[in-house]
């Protein structure tokens, strides 16, 4: 069980940003970052795919927080390709960790998120903090350039994504050592699918 969800706004470096919080009953264990797919196409932070991710991760005993990109919903601004998101999402987490200081931290993105996360991490990086874990879902590889992740990163793809060919997904984890989890006919979407895509999780941070 989860509460009800509360929504806020940050003031950004573009105007105000929407963000929504998810607490689970008890004492939130970690924070937990959700990150939306592209904004131009589209992409909210109510995307089911977000939104199953989210509730997962609340589930879990986790503070989940997730934002509107620039310009969607309630977000001021217009689409950044990457740069400004990127510092948003930092200041979404410096608010995070600031209401439940001493919390390891999760990022989790689905298709344009893990671009967003993967350069939030590499920042992270250079600055000796990094999360503690990150999952990947549909994976933005061989459309960005993605950095190198965490070794105990969970990366999510379905075998029938349209927009992201899996086989780009494996030459970039490849490099890295990283298992990917398939999911078998899965689309971009993961229609009819989530539920495994829940369980993957679960399976993973329980």
């Amino acid at each position: 069980m989860t509460r009800p969800t509360q929504f806020f706004f940050l003031n950004g470096a573009a105007g105000n940003i929407e963000c929504a919080l998810d607490l689970p009953q008890t004492e939130p264990i970690g924070i937990a970052l959700v990150a939306h797919p592209h904004p131009l196409y589209g992409g909210t932070m109510d995307n089911k795919v977000v939104q199953t991710i989210d509730r997962t991760f609340a589930s879990l005993g986790y503070a989940v927080a997730r934002m509107n990109f620039r310009g969607v919903g309630r977000s001021q601004g217009r689409h950044d390709e990457g740069r400004g998101e990127t510092d948003d999402m930092a200041l979404l987490l410096h608010y995070m960790m600031q209401q439940y200081p001493g919390r390891p931290v999760v990022l989790s993105g689905f298709s344009f998120g893990t671009y967003i996360l993967g350069k939030l991490y590499a920042r992270l990086s250079a600055e000796a903090a990094p999360p503690a874990r990150m999952v990947l879902v549909s994976v933005t590889a061989g459309k960005w350039d993605l950095p190198s992740v965490p070794p105990n990163t969970i990366v999510i793809h379905g075998e029938s994504d349209e927009l992201i060919r899996l086989s780009d997904v494996l030459d970039w984890a490849r490099p890295q050592d990283l298992p990917v989890f398939v999911i078998p006919d899965g689309d971009h979407l993961f229609n009819g699918k989530l539920h495994h895509l829940r369980n993957i999780i679960v399976d993973a941070f329980r």
